[in-house]
């Protein structure tokens, strides 16, 4: 059943067509290496430049193969080494640096970061439970700050306030407060990745500025009861203060044999003090801090993606299968809405593509949704009123376009396609830098 009510003024008229508008696109970057954005927070607060990591230059697209995290300048494709760290390539790699994302407002960005050459004996290689968020200046200094320390002794408990194995795809609340992330954990493979938060506290680990805390607490793998999330992934902030995380769960089915994987948010109220969370031992797995309360919005069995919170933190986008088994933009609200008549808000299907939707993300001060499909960059309207669910293609052609990011000013799209090399050798083909710019009177006028 699907309810208009937190949609008021939504038009229930059919608004499946998808028309077409070119908008104008540039090349941006031209250098024989890849450039890839890792649907992450690319664009710099001033929107002037974009920052990516080079994984798949050599060797493979593991990140553990990838040298540097660069910057380049929008208006001349100059690029900018922002770290480069002594490296081996192959199989058995290290560091691995790549999956950045700039600050909201300051002049850092952080990424992920596996051993160092010099520690590597002591450590292993990079791996999915082997690594840290790490910030660099954005400046061009390479001034770096670590940020999360990794504690996998078994002899004692684990530092309070450390990980003991590895992070992933860290996301600045809005507000800079808070760093939200996956992780995997090293000393306990009973448990499936899971999301966790970090904050500068005073009681960080010495030499590092965060503290860490997983947010949910899995249930072991193939042990989970009905209703009891195994893993954890899929995960973003909702809401500008870093107080909602929105995530995929894989959850036990009611029938105790099979699993779903539904919309789940974590409410962290500022008021949580995080130090409460216990770091976990040699046999213990960690648990979040006092004060966290999970909630469940959807029971389709069927959502997958990133999912995405609006510019207000009201709504929450996410993917999920139309009745054809196409992957379509649903939206619900984000708060738990019930009724006088004891039913809750349920989501709406938002597009209506002929192929697959995929990496959503939200414009930045208004309710319309960006996707990729069948390749190309579309918009949908989100806003309240007759124009709700009408999309707009804003590329139309043969080309594959992936790791989708957006301006701070919703004007431009950045992301990346497969060219051939410059120069004499056109073998070998890399990921480069596409801006799209945007034309807001054209589309508003277009789509009416």
């Amino acid at each position: 059943m699907f309810l208009l009510i937190g949609f008021t003024g939504c038009s229930t008229k059919d608004n499946s067509k998808v028309a077409n508008m070119q908008m104008k696109e540039k090349q941006l970057s031209y250098t024989n290496k890849n450039h890839v954005l890792d649907n992450n927070d690319n664009f710099s607060p001033d929107d002037q430049y974009l920052c990516y990591d080079t994984r798949g230059t050599i060797f493979d697209n593991n990140i553990g193969n990838s040298k540097t995290i660069e910057k380049i300048e929008i208006s001349t494709g100059t690029e900018t080494v922002l770290y480069q760290p002594e490296s081996i390539t192959g199989e058995e790699p290290a560091p691995g640096v790549g999956a950045v994302s700039w600050h909201p407002f300051d002049d850092r960005a952080i990424f992920i970061h596996g051993p160092d050459l010099d520690e590597v004996k002591a450590r292993g290689y990079y791996g999915i439970t082997n690594r840290t968020g790490v910030e660099v200046s954005t400046d061009g200094k390479g001034v770096i700050t670590k940020v999360d320390k990794r504690d996998v002794v078994t002899d004692r408990p684990t530092t309070p306030g450390a990980q003991r194995g590895g992070t992933h795809r860290h996301e600045y609340s809005r507000d800079g407060r808070r760093i939200g992330f996956t992780y995997d954990d090293h000393l306990n493979s009973k448990y499936d990745r899971t999301i966790g938060y970090m904050e500068i506290n005073s009681s960080a680990p010495t030499g590092y500025s965060h503290y860490f805390a997983v947010i949910l607490k899995p249930a072991e793998k193939d042990k989970s009861k009905p209703g009891e999330i195994e893993k954890a992934s899929g995960d973003s902030w909702v809401d500008p203060d870093g107080t909602m995380r929105a995530f995929v769960g894989k959850v036990r089915a009611e029938n105790g044999v099979d699993y779903q994987t539904d919309l789940f948010v974590a409410d962290i109220p500022v008021s949580v003090d995080i130090t409460t969370a216990f770091s976990g031992n040699g046999n213990k797995y960690p648990e979040p801090p006092a004060g966290i309360k999970i909630r469940r919005l959807t029971y389709s069995g069927k959502v997958g993606g990133i999912v995405r919170g609006s510019f207000d933190g009201k709504l929450i986008a996410y993917l999920s299968p139309d009745d054809k088994g196409i992957e379509q933009v649903f939206v619900i609200n984000a708060q738990d809405v019930e009724l006088a008549s004891g039913e809750t808000v349920q989501a709406q299907q938002l597009s209506a593509f002929h192929s697959d939707a995929s990496a959503l993300r939200w414009h930045p001060k208004k309710n319309w949704v960006f996707a990729i499909s069948n390749g190309n960059m579309a918009v949908i309207c989100a806003e309240p009123g007759q124009d709700y669910g009408k999309a707009m293609m804003l590329t139309a052609d043969e080309n594959e376009r992936s790791h989708l990011v957006v301006s701070h000013d919703g004007n431009s799209l950045a992301y990346t396609m497969t060219r051939n090399s410059e120069g004499e050798n056109h073998a070998k083909e890399f990921k480069q830098i596409f801006v799209l710019e945007l034309d807001w009177n054209e589309i508003q006028e277009s789509i009416k």
